[in-house]
């Protein structure tokens, strides 16, 4: 099954494991930017609890999937994984990543879950992102670059 065959429920499918991810986000506090910034702050661990719970969701349906699955149901690709390597690129992504973290008390995903909980300066912090996000690419394309490395 090629690209053009996949499922029509594939955007349906997409866009209620959005839905799912947002509330989820919404019903634990996550969304919350202050309870995102005692957590950084060592003050309130639910969000340690809330990442652990979904790393083992979420590693226990990679793990039967990718064995027991030969294409991926809504997709029709073939399961792979998408090795990258710990490089200097990772390493200052991932700081820079954390820094704007740390500021805004929120992660891309959480930001949109705050957006929808009424949390309207949050899109701030969403601006901020997409400027950032921006910004790598255009320093990316004058430099020449294939990938998203700069």
């Amino acid at each position: 099954m090629s690209d053009r065959e996949r499922s029509p429920l594939f955007l349906p499918v997409i866009y209620l494991g959005g839905l799912v991810f947002g509330l989820g986000l919404a019903i634990s506090g996550m969304a919350r930017p202050e309870v995102v910034l005692d957590f950084l702050q060592f003050e309130d661990f639910g969000l340690l609890f809330v990442m652990g719970g979904a790393a083992v969701v979420s590693g226990i349906a990679f793990a039967v999937a990718t064995r027991y699955l030969g294409d991926a149901p809504l997709t029709a690709r073939e399961y792979t994984r998408r090795v990258k390597e710990l490089d200097q690129n990772v390493v200052i992504g991932g700081v820079i990543f954390g820094v704007g973290w740390g500021i805004s008390g929120i992660c891309p995903g959480a930001a949109y879950a705050s957006f929808g909980i009424g949390n309207y300066p949050i899109l701030w912090a969403i601006a901020g992102m997409f400027l950032g996000a921006y910004t790598q690419g255009y320093a990316r394309s004058l430099i020449g670059g294939n990938g998203v490395e700069i």
